[in-house]
Parts: C-alpha cells; sequence; structure tokens
C-alpha cells in the first residue's frame, strides 16, 4: 500500500465519525495547551522580574530590619534593632562596595502652589542614582554629605514635575510634602513601573527627612551596589559581620538578587510541575479517548479490514493503519492546543505588553512529539485487534 494511500483512508476513517473525531482531539488540546500555556507563563514571568530587578542594577545586596529565621527564647524577647542611618553610612566603607541607599517610603500629600497630589515619597540617599540606574534629566540629584544632615531638598519624577509643573520649570521651586518644606533641585528621566510601583510618580527625597515625615524609628531597608569584580556571597558576608558588629547579634536579613531569583525560579518551577499534572490528566483523557475510538472503529469496520485482507495487505500494514490513525489524532490534538497557545500569547501581548509569554520553539515541539506519542501508545491494543482479524470471518461480518 502507498503512503497515499494510507494517508487518504486514516483521513477518511478520521472524517467518518466527526463528533468522536473532535472530542479526541480536545482532549489532547487541552492536555498540550495546559502544559505549554503554564511553561510559557512560567518563562515569561522569569524574565519579567528579571527585567523589573536588574532595571535597578544587578549588583545590589538588600539589608531588612528583622531575622527570616529565629530560633530559642530569644526569640520570644523584642530585640531588633531597626536600621538606622549610621548602619547605611558604616557600609560605605566596606571594601567591594560603589554605592549604598537607606530607603524609606510612604505615600503622602505633594504641594507646588496650587496643585497637589498624593504620591510616592521615597527617602533615599545619593547613591540612589547609580544603584538604581536613575537618571537626571534636569537639575542634579540629591547631594552627597552626611546622610543624617541632609539639606531639604526634592528631586521629583517625570510624572509628579507634569503634574505638579505642566508650564514652568520646577528647579528651585518650593514642594511641600505633607507639613514640610522642600526645594526642588532636579527632576529625574522617565523611569516606568518596578512591581506595580510607578517610580515617575513619586517624589525623592533624604532618608533622614522621609524618617521624620513618617514618624518611623528605622529604614525600611537598605541597598548595597558592589562592584562586578566582587561576589555577591562575599558582599553579603562583609555586609552581616559589619552589622553584626554594631548591633552586637544578627537581628537583621542579607538577601542577594541572587537568593530571590532563586526563590521565584523554585516558585515557577511548582506552577510548572502543577501544569504538567494537569496536562498529563488531560493527555490520558485524550489517550482514553483514542483508545474507545478506534477499539469501535475495529467493531464497525471489521467487513474493511476483511476486505483489505482478502486484497492482500498484510498484518503489518493494517495494524500500521489504525497506529497512523492514533497518531494523527495525538499530532491534531496537538497542533490545535498550540494553536490555543499561540492565540491567548497574542491576546496578552495587547493587553499586557509588559509582560512576555515565552513560549520556546523546543518546549512546543517536545508537547507535540510527546501528544503524538500518547496517541500512538493508546492505538497499539486496537491495532493489534484489528490486525489480528481473520480475514474470512471478517469479509463474513459484511
Amino acid at each position: 500500500m502507498r503512503a497515499f494511500d494510507a494517508a487518504r483512508w486514516v483521513a477518511r476513517a478520521l472524517a467518518a465519525e466527526r463528533t468522536r473525531t473532535a472530542l479526541t482531539i480536545l482532549g489532547f488540546a487541552i492536555g498540550v495547551a495546559a502544559v505549554a500555556l503554564l511553561g510559557a507563563l512560567g518563562e515569561g514571568l522569569r524574565r519579567f522580574v528579571l527585567a523589573e530587578f536588574t532595571q535597578f542594577g544587578s549588583h545590589l545586596v538588600a539589608v531588612v530590619p528583622g531575622r527570616s529565621e529565629t530560633f530559642g527564647v530569644g526569640a520570644l524577647l523584642p530585640t531588633t534593632r531597626p536600621l538606622r542611618l549610621a548602619d547605611a553610612a558604616t557600609l560605605e566603607r566596606l571594601p567591594g562596595v560603589a554605592a549604598v541607599v537607606p530607603v524609606v517610603m510612604g505615600n503622602a500629600r505633594v504641594r507646588a502652589g496650587d496643585r497637589a497630589r498624593y504620591t510616592t515619597v521615597a527617602g533615599v540617599g545619593p547613591g540612589a542614582r547609580e544603584a538604581w540606574r536613575l537618571r537626571v534629566a534636569a537639575g542634579t540629584f540629591l547631594p552627597a554629605g552626611d546622610l543624617a544632615r541632609a539639606p531639604p531638598v526634592a528631586v521629583l519624577g517625570d510624572t509628579l514635575k507634569r503634574e505638579l509643573f505642566p508650564r514652568r520649570n520646577p528647579l528651585g521651586a518650593v514642594v511641600r510634602v505633607g507639613a514640610w518644606r522642600f526645594r526642588v533641585v532636579g527632576v529625574l528621566a522617565p523611569k516606568g513601573v518596578f512591581l506595580g510601583t510607578d517610580l515617575d510618580d513619586a517624589v525623592y527625597l533624604p532618608a533622614a527627612w522621609a524618617l521624620a515625615i513618617f514618624d518611623r524609628p528605622g529604614l525600611m531597608e537598605i541597598d548595597v551596589l558592589y562592584n562586578p569584580a566582587s561576589s555577591s556571597e562575599r558582599v553579603a558576608e562583609w555586609v552581616r559581620r559589619q552589622l553584626v558588629a554594631r548591633h552586637g547579634m544578627e537581628d537583621f536579613t542579607v538577601i542577594t538578587q541572587d537568593q530571590m531569583l532563586a526563590t521565584l525560579d523554585r516558585i515557577l518551577r511548582i506552577l510548572q510541575y502543577a501544569g504538567a499534572a494537569l496536562g498529563g490528566i488531560s493527555l490520558l483523557v485524550g489517550a482514553v479517548g483514542v483508545a474507545t475510538i478506534l477499539t469501535i472503529a475495529v467493531a464497525d469496520r471489521t467487513a474493511e479490514v476483511g476486505l483489505l485482507r482478502a486484497l492482500g495487505a498484510s498484518r503489518a500494514q493494517v495494524g500500521a493503519l489504525f497506529l497512523g490513525e492514533a497518531a494523527a489524532l495525538g499530532l491534531a490534538g496537538g497542533l490545535a492546543g498550540l494553536g490555543a497557545v499561540a492565540a491567548v500569547q497574542l491576546l496578552v501581548r495587547l493587553a499586557l505588553p509588559e509582560l512576555p509569554l515565552g513560549l520556546r520553539p523546543d518546549f512546543a515541539a517536545v508537547a507535540l512529539l510527546v501528544s503524538g506519542a500518547v496517541g500512538l501508545v493508546a492505538g497499539v491494543r486496537p491495532a493489534l485487534a484489528a490486525a489480528a482479524l481473520d480475514p474470512v470471518a471478517a469479509l463474513r461480518a459484511e
């Protein structure tokens, strides 16, 4: 039997039972789509978060107050000390450290003349320009000097500048943040959004003034930018030793970007495993559908199989025809599932262009091959049953 004739026989057999064929293909499509879509979502989220974090530099170590793991009787006592501006100042003297950023964040009413806006207030230090990769569009950034005695100056984000000073230069003007007065010394170039926070709709103040505005006892975080020649583990250990020497105990947590991304990878891996389990169940449903439809086909087409044998088709050829039908069902379901993923990917790009869905071609090819292989395996038993039919008994069934 020629390959063309075999392909036409398979196509005609599938078209004869449209409903059962469509339901079987749907089962495979759901399985492949679930696996491919969650895999693409995990890859897209990984790229998105990586891009979000690296826009602030790729060599950062963060220090936050409090221990993430505390054991023993000491855990019951309120011994945690807040992070101070003096802690940030001492970290600047460590080897390999390029810049240190004390961080205090909050929301407050910012007013300039007759215009006011509730927006983000970022209390930072002069090192934020280098560590966070901020670009100054006009004026200067926060001046260098003693963090605890910084002058009352402010730097406006691009959006905030346009809202408060739509038609004039804000440099030298006075803005009120809460009840405090600050003189504008700079305007930043557009930076974008970081994890839902619009960095352009913000005012940047010295951290000491932000502590006073929000009446906080200490910093929310200290970001340490280190030189590329140093490793994150070495810098993190230096930071830990320095702060332990000042606090007398390790009542803080040092987090590197590598640890953040490793945690993210673990979360996304769980998501992908869940998608694989869901897809496996759907593929199992599709496999049952293939086995069912082909078993019924063997019973319905007994006379046809007998005629094929009478015309000279061997047992192997008859079995190959049914296996081809099973593989075609699996591949068709896989293609339908990948088509659904492509449609979803297009919709996500239109609705959320900042969240890329990373469906890799090799992953799509593997999903398609697995779908075809599952269909092929499911069709083995019906194919063997068809090949084992006696041609004379099959013709009598007519």
